[in-house]
């Protein structure tokens, strides 16, 4: 398999990831009586700051799926992810790093890590888009 296709994994595991340890919480605080099933919001309004910045790095990933997904898609599907395959993986910890700063911290300094490492995955995909029209 080649890194696009790796990373293409990687990106949607990371989401699903995410989705599992927000759901693990959850399901928790269900069980133990502190929430209603029904209780929740999809951005998790009304519980701990962690966990609205979970569902907030969950949606970021979720946002960014069909857009950068795409594109490794295509670069899959049409045998030309020697466009893709070079930043594959520097796409892939761009995006873990994103998420893993946005749960961390929201400090002025952690707002502007979290968005150059959004930065770098838009000029990835930017370069991706031009290329794969280019070929």
């Amino acid at each position: 398999m080649s890194a696009t296709g790796y990373a293409f994994i990687g990106f949607t595991a990371w989401a699903l990831c995410l989705l599992i340890v927000m759901e693990v919480v959850r399901t928790y605080l269900v069980v133990t009586g502190r929430i209603p099933a029904n209780g929740f919001s999809p951005d998790n309004a009304g519980l701990s700051p962690f966990m609205q910045r979970l569902a907030r790095a969950h949606a970021n990933c979720i946002e960014g799926l069909p857009i950068f997904g795409s594109l490794m898609a295509v670069a899959i599907m049409t045998s030309r992810v020697s466009i893709t395959d070079s930043l594959a993986y520097w796409f892939l910890a761009a995006r873990i790093a994103q998420s893993i700063v946005h749960l961390t911290s929201t400090s002025t300094t952690a707002v502007k890590v979290r968005f150059s490492a959004f930065a770098v995955q838009m000029i990835i995909g930017a370069y991706w888009a031009a290329a794969l029209l280019a070929s």
